[in-house]
């Protein structure tokens, strides 16, 4: 009795094939060949409204109007340059 040496040295047995159709043959699986993508609803509105509150901001500029005091941002800035220059 004969041992075969790895079990994929034997051939299975042919399997009878279709008859040949008029038709296309069809993919095995359709769905595989496409990638889904699902986004929630935020991921779309948020950077949406961004986008339109930048624009509005951009079309009327002449709405603004400049700070008459200083920012307190700037006089920190100023005060440590001076404690620093001492």
């Amino acid at each position: 009795m004969t041992v075969p040496a790895h079990p994929r040295s034997r051939r299975p047995a042919p399997s009878p094939r279709p008859a040949p159709s008029s038709r296309p043959a069809l993919p095995r699986h359709p769905a595989a060949d496409r990638v889904e993508i699902r986004l929630p609803w935020w991921a779309v509105a948020l950077p949406a409204v961004a986008f339109a509150a930048l624009l509005l901001m951009i079309m009327s500029p002449g709405q603004a109007q400049a700070a008459t005091a200083d920012p307190a941002l700037g006089q920190l800035i100023e005060r440590a340059l001076h404690l620093l220059s001492r």
